[in-house]
């Protein structure tokens, strides 16, 4: 059996997945690479910009914290041993496993990681949410730029 690592980052306003990176051990440089596109994605943001996540390894490296530092943006972590601090992502993640992994067999790195791209396309451009006035995420940011 293998691993897959999957490092999302999610807009809280309408829960659109930003940036990921996907690769097959957990590295430094795949979180970093996922965080500078979230970065230069929200970069146009005119409010304070804060970043949360869990506790892992990846978001207590100086060079996390450091970037966000650089560029001005809050830092929130989850309190240890709480995943309802994250539950947004937490929720993300059972989705995607509900919708994609359980149940099926992939074959290959490559399969599973071109499944959950196209899912992830699906989440933010089709995937209607009741609370988003049943729009897609991107549909509802859409909205609220035309607003």
């Amino acid at each position: 059996m293998h691993k897959l690592y999957l490092d999302p980052f999610m807009d809280m306003c309408n829960g659109e997945i930003l940036s990921y990176g996907i690769d097959k051990t957990p590295s430094a440089k795949n979180v970093m690479d996922a965080l500078d596109k979230a970065i230069e994605i929200t970069s146009d943001c005119p409010y304070r910009r804060t970043f949360h996540s869990d506790q892992g390894w990846a978001y207590q490296m100086k060079a996390y914290s450091h970037r966000l530092k650089e560029e001005r943006i809050f830092q929130s972590m989850s309190r240890k041993g709480n995943c309802l601090d994250n539950s947004v992502m937490e929720n993300f993640f059972g989705l995607l496993k509900q919708e994609i992994y359980y149940g099926v067999v992939y074959y290959s790195f490559n399969e599973l990681k071109s499944e959950i791209e196209r899912f992830i396309k699906y989440y933010n451009e089709q995937r209607i949410k009741e609370k988003l006035g049943w729009m897609s995420p991107v549909q509802y940011r859409l909205h609220l730029l035309a607003a």
